[in-house]
């Protein structure tokens, strides 16, 4: 992944981005390899134009919402190193086509530890608490 390396040439391989938490930015997902640098980070730059930072957990129905506004995400893409999601894949989301599914009731579930603080340009902070699913760091104290 072109884009990855350069990034890491450029980081080091290390980010100091924020989640919308106020946290440091986790990782969220490699299996298939998410981010708009292929990192497995929805980390963002200047050249991520689309502005890939919400980390969702797509559903059959934001697939199919997003597939009925033109906005395919089931197919792969080779040339784009895009596998085509399945319901239960984490996925560095769009902000701007997260927020289109919210409004029309299709929202995937979000974890905010893995959402970049830059997808507050766009989406309201309640919107993702709204439809967050973050298990504690400890799920002992959850009881």
């Amino acid at each position: 992944m072109l884009r990855s390396y350069a990034r890491n040439l450029h980081t080091g391989g290390v980010t100091d981005e924020r989640n919308v938490l106020g946290d440091p930015l986790e990782p969220c997902g490699t299996d298939p390899m998410t981010g708009f640098f292929r990192d497995g980070c929805c980390s963002t730059g200047s050249e991520d134009l689309g502005n890939h930072t919400v980390c969702a957990v797509v559903t059959k129905e934001f697939l199919d919402h997003q597939r009925a506004v033109g906005n395919d995400l089931s197919t792969p893409r080779p040339e784009w190193a895009f596998p085509g999601l399945r319901p239960g894949d984490r996925w560095c989301v769009v902000a701007a086509r997260w927020l289109q599914a919210y409004r029309a009731g299709a929202a995937a579930p979000v974890v905010l530890a893995s959402t970049n603080a830059r997808a507050l340009e766009i989406v309201p902070i309640e919107a993702l608490r709204e439809h967050a699913v973050d298990v504690p760091a400890d799920p002992r104290s959850l009881t």
